[in-house]
């Protein structure tokens, strides 16, 4: 296996001042080696990975990284700055630069070097003998951990014995242990077991995990105990390094922490009786928690994987005290696949505010709804187009079906269809209450929502459903009760009272009101026509390219597909106008690229082909790489163009059937030329404005010619065809770079 790093990758006088430059110095002594093959490729991996998550960290360390497929083999460049590059750490500038460059298909010895680096970084001799190092080879030496960092405190306790989940051995010098379970070192001293010790058995002693056997309850002889889970969007560093940081403090803390990091090279399972005999959970990830259901009916605390690096000792201190007051969180399913969970399951910071976590709520309802109003909404759709207008009052297909009449066949898709869009509400309700309690919240949702629908709530009438749903579980979580009732408490106590505690308060309390607010909605949309529907076309355009895809876009989608529960000719206006300014960003920002290519970067100019069809089969997203790389010149730009073509599709009074579909269900439009004539006219203004904006960009820097990418300008832009991937739909979400 050929070397990590060497004196070569090891810049000890970095002079970039930015992030993108300090990467692409880097990337450049790989380029020189033949360990990347395609510079700007590369970088923008690394800035679609930097915009996911900054990928700065307390005590002046920057750790840019991803995995791609311009990288022929695993790679750590170094760098030191004198003045410091702001990364996005709280605390500050990043002094200590590595740029982590894995192969898009690296073996789990690989990823396994990496993270155990990642675990060094969480040492304070490491970093301090990187900052005084003065000759880039025996910088190279330590890194590579052949030469080891002199203790900076004599006085510290000697790491003890690994636990099996901390199973490794050595390669190129890094220890690949990752170091899980109580008094694990840090370091290279991390991976002192062997692979084959590993595979021998659990290990013995004080320091072996404790079996479920022993006694359940801390006393003076059993210190406290707590079971982790750490993961990051690439599972290279950021889940080692929160794993490290828990450990240390557990240690400082007198707490027994043992940790399962869930990397991108597999996770070793904490053994059941480990977590069976735990006092409290940590669950410290920026991705779904595989295989969550482990550490149900346990006191948890759900946060970022920043947080376990940051802030360690507080979550340590936060379980502690749920323990002591009998707080249960019963944590959402788990996803052995890995698939996108809730905004539970992407759990931010504590200290969010209620605006934030409000909006987290609703958009878990709004994701889980899109598949239902694309399924339904589009057979529907198929079933007017195959049978015309008059085929909702066809006669059930379960009593009435002629194989060979076209007129049966509408019907069917269109019955189909209309099924699938009886689940909307439910679907939302339910969801919002997941969103905000997790499962325990699942019926209590649907539950509220099936009541929203009888008493004629709609779309409204869901929303308030979930919200009350989920506040009802939440305060009956907390509600300290006996350990031998636990066990009953998300399967029977928690549906039962918060079912019966919904169902009241929309039938009897809020449900009325509500709907009469919801018909006072319907009858105003019914009523659109002139310049109010001008200016609603306006706002929605607005909306839906403001953030491509995010908050704002899914209100003013979700806004529109409510309309379509029952529809009117004022529902049907909106929706198109909708479809119409959410396929504008994209469509714009593919033909910048062709009619001025010049002014955009190779991998924007590669996004850009990928953009005609997303555009056209109304994917807003995207236009989001364009807007990550130049946000105060792209996001402006399709907002005039969403602004106008809203308002001529109002103008024009287009009406739209299908909630989804973009020029594929242009048949079901109507006026369709001049539906087609306002997106034309939008994506014309979006282009000219984008273009004017970054013409004056390109004027205003002499030294930096027209087709001639500046320092950054690769670094900005987001990775090339990762657009290609995203799922249909509004609340389709570009993927992770890596």
């Amino acid at each position: 296996m050929s070397e990590l790093i060497n004196a070569d990758l090891v810049d000890l006088d970095l002079a970039a001042q930015t992030k993108e430059a300090a990467a692409r110095s880097l990337a450049e002594r790989m380029v020189t080696q033949g360990r990347v093959t395609d510079l700007d490729g590369f970088l923008a991996d690394v800035a679609a990975r930097e915009a996911q998550m900054p990928t700065g960290l307390d005590g002046g360390i920057g750790i840019p990284h991803c995995r791609s497929a311009h990288v022929t083999e695993a790679t750590l460049a170094f760098g030191r700055s004198a003045r410091g590059i702001d990364f996005g750490a709280p605390d500050g500038p990043a002094d200590l630069i590595f740029l982590i460059a894995a192969p898009a298909g690296a073996d789990d010895a690989h990823l396994t070097i990496l993270s155990a680096l990642a675990r060094r970084l969480m040492n304070e001799d490491f970093t301090t003998a990187l900052r005084t190092a003065t000759d880039p080879t025996a910088t190279a030496s330590l890194i590579t951990g052949d030469t080891e960092p002199v203790a900076t405190d004599p006085g510290a306790p000697e790491p003890e014995a690994a636990t099996p989940e901390s199973a490794g051995g050595t390669v190129n010098g890094i220890s690949t242990g990752t170091g899980t379970g109580t008094g694990t070192g840090t370091g290279a001293e991390a991976g002192a077991m062997t692979q084959a010790e590993a595979e021998a058995g659990p290990a013995t002693g004080p320091d072996a995990p404790v079996s479920a056997s022993e006694s359940d309850t801390p006393t003076a002889d059993r210190p406290f105990r707590i079971v982790a889970v750490t993961s990051c969007p690439t599972g290279i560093a950021h889940t080692y390094m929160a794993a490290e940081a828990l450990e240390k403090a557990g240690r400082h803390a007198g707490v027994e922490v043992v940790v399962e990091p869930q990397g991108s090279a597999g996770f070793r399972r904490l053994d059941p009786a480990v977590i069976a005999a735990a006092d409290g959970v940590i669950f410290a990830h920026d991705v779904p928690v595989r295989e969550k259901d482990r550490f149900a009916g346990k006191p948890t605390v759900d946060v970022g994987v920043k947080a376990g690096i940051n802030r360690p000792a507080e979550l340590i201190a936060e379980v502690r005290g749920k323990a002591r007051r009998g707080e249960i969180t019963a944590p959402a399913a788990g996803r052995g696949d890995g698939s996108p969970g809730t905004p539970v399951d992407n759990a931010g910071e504590p200290g969010e505010g209620y605006g934030t976590r409000l909006r987290k709520w609703l958009m878990s309802g709004v994701s889980y709804m899109v598949p239902f109003v694309a399924a339904g909404g589009l057979l529907i759709a198929l079933g007017f187009a195959m049978g015309g207008y008059t085929i909702n009052k066809a006669p059930s297909v379960a009593e009435h079906f002629v194989w060979t009449d076209h007129t049966s066949w509408a019907a069917l898709l269109f019955q189909i269809g209309g099924l699938a869009f009886s689940f909307l509400v439910p679907v939302l309700a339910g969801y919002i209450a997941y969103g905000m309690a997790d499962r325990p919240g699942l019926v209590p949702g649907f539950v509220g929502g099936s009541i929203a629908l009888t008493i004629n709530a709609g779309f409204l009438g869901g929303l308030a459903a979930g919200l009350i749903a989920g506040g009802t579980v939440m305060a009956i979580q907390r509600v300290s009760v006996p350990a031998p009732l636990r066990g009953i408490m998300p399967v029977v106590v928690i549906p039962l009272v918060s079912s019966a505690v919904v169902g009241f308060l929309m039938f009897l309390v809020v449900g009325k009101p509500i709907a009469s607010l919801q018909k006072a909605l319907t009858d105003w949309l019914s009523g659109l026509s002139g310049a109010n529907a001008i200016i609603l076309g306006i706002i929605l355009g607005l909306m839906m390219c403001f953030d491509l895809g995010g908050p704002l876009n899914k209100v003013a989608y979700a806004f529109a597909v409510g309309g379509l529960a029952n529809p009117n000719e004022g529902s049907l206006k909106v929706m198109a106008a909708v479809m119409a300014a959410g396929m504008v960003p994209p469509l714009a920002m593919a033909l910048a690229t062709t009619v001025r290519g010049k002014l955009f970067t190779r991998a924007e100019r590669e996004n850009g082909k990928a953009a005609w069809v997303l555009g056209a089969s109304f994917i807003t997203e995207g236009a989001i790489p364009f807007a990550a790389a130049d946000p105060l010149r792209v996001i402006p730009s399709a907002m005039a163009g969403g602004a106008v073509t809203g308002g001529l599709s109002m103008l024009f009074e287009c009406t739209l059937r299908a909630p989804h579909g973009g020029i594929f269900v242009i048949p079901l439009i109507g006026d369709p030329f001049l539906y087609l004539l306002a997106i034309a006219v939008g994506t014309a203004v979006s282009t000219g404005l984008v273009v004017l904006l970054k013409g004056a960009r390109k004027t205003g820097h002499p030294d930096q010619g027209e087709g001639v990418p500046g320092p950054d300008d690769a670094a900005d832009a987001a990775a090339p065809g990762a657009t290609g991937a995203a799922g249909a739909g509004p609340d389709a979400k570009v993927p992770a770079a890596v």
